[in-house]
């Protein structure tokens, strides 16, 4: 597949406001996906969910993966994590990272509050809506 044929995908992704596009042509696979904090990325469905979750879970609120691959807690091997349970978060703040097709993704806090509960382990495979941690609201 030309670089122009998978630049007309990532254009159509965009107008479609979507997050995913496998193409397959000529025998070959072209998985296109955009990563969270990316320009084009439209709000995403967590944003949604994290409303209905927090009346569910006591005023949790639920940050759920917005993509399917590997939960990392830390950005390297050896280093320490992003956030542990009890740490204080702002809006915007690294909570951790999800590797998709060899790509890093940073998943963000999208209130300001207090970790209150990690709901996977590192280098977990999670999926498109895999809760991933729960933050109390503050």
């Amino acid at each position: 597949m030309k670089e122009e044929e998978i630049r007309k995908y990532a254009e159509l992704m965009k107008e479609l406001d979507l997050t995913s596009l496998t193409v397959s042509e000529e025998g070959m696979t072209v998985c296109l996906e955009k990563a969270q904090g990316a320009k084009m990325l439209p709000s995403l469905p967590r944003n949604e969910s994290t409303e209905a979750n927090t009346e569910k879970d006591n005023g949790l609120i639920s940050i759920t993966s917005p993509m399917v691959g590997i939960f990392y807690a830390a950005p390297a091997e050896n280093a320490d994590p992003f956030v542990s349970a009890g740490n204080s978060v702002k809006e915007g703040d690294v909570l951790c990272i999800i590797e998709a097709m060899k790509l890093m993704n940073e998943i963000r806090a999208d209130v300001s509050g207090v970790i209150e509960r990690i709901c996977v382990t590192n280098g977990q495979v999670v999926e498109y809506g895999t809760e991933l941690m729960k933050i109390r609201r503050g």
